[in-house]
């Protein structure tokens, strides 16, 4: 066995499952299941049609590069929504099955675990575990930024040494954020680029949340756009995965891509073809249906904007002032601060109220001395509008026990 399994770590979700370990949850209140990033909003019906009309291409094995159609379709989105001069189809866009599988595969085939000195992988902290257990079983040490509200959850380069970034292979950058929703400004892409170019270590940019945003005349910043704003063209050491699965509302479809830098994606290339890992023809073809569209997805912010708005009013009411309540700048996941402990928070809102969310700290590492997930939970606003209401309702009634004078114990 690979040794390096060793040291991965329990995912948040069966660390979740062990915390409610003979936990009853309140029978006479319906469960609201927040925790999970998986979109509820129906699957828009031509995507479905899409891959009702080509389920014929079943009996044909895919390309690793998937079809010329697909390639373009993708490069063609990319250039109306970052603004792009141009991007090559067949040079420079990878179709992925969803940005998870190629965020993991990415550190498989780019670290060199031969390197003189054992290699580092930088992740913000908190993070998508994903990032984490590419790096360890890729051989390599992962690196952590923390990132807090006292920056505005800002990725601040500076906490790592020289010495750090010199042995730097592989950095993954989330933006927008999860969990905090936090999206990196030009000025920040502009100091990583620099620091790549200085210590020559590559960058994965996951933006699989920048399509769900709140203002319709301010799409976050994407790392293609901030690349071409500075100047930097052919995206050197610069690689983006998306995925149609938050977009679309299709994460059972599995679909996205990597796209940048054309030197890293012929290698990654070669390294995909021998992982088997070709996107299958009907979900090539729903996939081209779906980047063609923009109704729908603009149709999809509107429900998120809508949950958001009423979400935050209501928490705004009962929140003190040193733990305000905002809007995230992208993404649906709601960053909220606890009273209490977020182990202790998430097992009374499970026991008492029948609502699950994801305890902030499972999400992130002690690293300088903190955790910087500690005391906040994840909320994910995927479900209906009445049940994210319903959900924030019954989290407002553990709130106000929890600052009740006559409350004396909750265990």
């Amino acid at each position: 066995m690979n040794s390096n399994l060793n040291h991965l770590q329990p995912y948040p979700f069966q660390k979740l499952r062990k915390l409610f370990d003979g936990i009853k949850r309140n029978s006479a209140l319906t469960p609201i299941d927040l925790h999970i990033g998986e979109p509820k909003h129906a699957t828009p019906d031509f995507i479905r049609q899409a891959a009702i009309d080509h389920l014929g291409g079943l009996a044909n094995y895919p390309t690793t590069q998937g079809t010329p159609a697909l390639r373009c379709s993708i490069a063609d989105w990319l250039m109306r929504r970052f603004h792009l001069s141009r991007i090559n189809p067949d040079t420079q866009v990878i179709p992925v099955n969803g940005s998870r599988e190629a965020l993991f595969s990415f550190a498989q085939a780019m670290i060199d675990a031969s390197a003189a000195h054992p290699p580092f992988v930088v992740c913000p902290n908190p993070f998508y575990q994903i990032y984490e257990g590419a790096a360890l079983l890729a051989g390599a040490t992962p690196k952590f930024i923390n990132t807090t509200a006292d920056n505005d959850f800002r990725l601040d380069c500076s906490q790592l040494a020289d010495d750090i970034w010199s042995r730097t292979q592989l950095i993954y950058v989330c933006s927008p954020n999860n969990p905090t929703g936090n999206v990196m400004t030009l000025d920040e892409w502009h100091q990583l680029f620099e620091l790549s170019d200085r210590h020559g270590f590559v960058i994965a940019a996951d933006e699989c949340y920048s399509e769900i945003y709140f203002d319709e005349h301010k799409p976050p910043l994407g790392a293609l756009d901030a690349a071409q704003q500075l100047g930097r063209m052919e995206f050197p050491r610069l690689v983006v995965f998306n995925s149609l699965s938050k977009r679309s509302n299709v994460p059972g479809l599995r679909s996205g891509f990597a796209a940048g830098d054309a030197q890293i994606l012929e290698k990654y290339l070669i390294y995909r073809t021998y992982h088997g890992c070709a996107m299958n023809p009907v979900s090539q073809a729903a996939s081209i249906a779906a980047w063609k569209d923009e109704t729908h997805v603009a149709a999809n912010r509107r429900m998120y904007l809508e949950k958001f708005l009423k979400v935050t009013a209501l928490l705004s009411k009962i929140m003190p002032k040193q733990m305000p309540v905002q809007m995230p700048d992208a993404g649906f996941y709601l960053w909220l601060n606890t009273p209490v402990a977020d182990t202790e928070f998430t097992k009374l809102l499970y026991r008492d109220y029948n609502v699950t969310v994801l305890p902030g700290s499972y999400l992130g590492r002690a690293v300088r001395g903190i955790n910087p997930g500690e005391n906040y939970v994840r909320i994910a606003l995927v479900a209906s509008l009445d049940e994210c209401i319903e959900a924030v309702n019954r989290i407002i009634g553990l709130l106000e026990k929890l600052a009740s004078p006559n409350t004396t114990n909750l265990k």
